[in-house]
């Protein structure tokens, strides 16, 4: 799990922030350790203690200011080498629905070097790679992580419909924060200001 950004959009800490009854982060584990996976590593920035989850292990990344591509990198690096594959959890996505979890790993089972879900017409994440990737993983630089990559595999990328737009929804800013609470408590959205 990409967990090493500064949150700058947000105003900072957003990782820390409440979404429902524990922190973003905190939720967005909770949806991961039900992968079907060996373990959850979370990505962070070194001095950070953000994860209150039990048995995850947490992973400082000295090179993070670099951007995704440097998470993404310590994060393939830490993986045992028996590792077949990869899912790519992103830290400040809460809604992700664990129905495409399964679906995701039987598309890389299947034979698919990466899969991801879609919804909308647009894809999303979690991304899971299989371990042929890791080498193109392990060479990422800069901060988009890797879009490059996954637009290079064209048709060969397993698109995995999900049922809702949880797969799609990340928190960049407190307002985005406060839409996603509304939404998850089926209260009507307030009025802008």
């Amino acid at each position: 799990m990409l967990a090493a950004g500064a949150g700058s959009r947000f105003g900072g800490d957003k990782l820390r922030a409440t979404f429902g009854a524990r922190s973003l982060i905190d939720a967005s584990v909770a949806i991961a350790r039900t992968a079907p996976v060996e373990g959850v590593v979370v990505l962070t920035r070194p001095g950070d203690r953000l994860v209150s989850e039990p048995e995850v292990r947490v992973l400082a990344v000295a090179d993070w200011a670099e951007g995704m591509g440097a998470t993404l990198r310590a994060g393939i690096a830490a993986l045992p080498a028996e590792a077949t594959g990869a899912y790519v959890f992103l830290g400040d996505m809460p809604r992700v629905p664990t129905a495409v979890l399964r679906p995701l790993a039987d598309a890389v089972t299947g034979g698919a070097p990466a899969a991801a879900p879609t919804f909308g017409g647009r894809t999303g994440h979690p991304v899971l790679f299989a371990a042929a990737l890791f080498p193109d993983l392990l060479a990422l630089t800069g901060d988009r992580g890797a879009r490059r990559l996954l637009d290079r595999l064209g048709e060969r990328l397993a698109l995995v419909p999900a049922p809702d737009d949880g797969v799609l929804f990340d928190v960049d800013t407190p307002d985005q924060l406060r839409s996603a609470l509304t939404q998850a408590s089926g209260a009507p959205p307030r009025n802008a200001r």
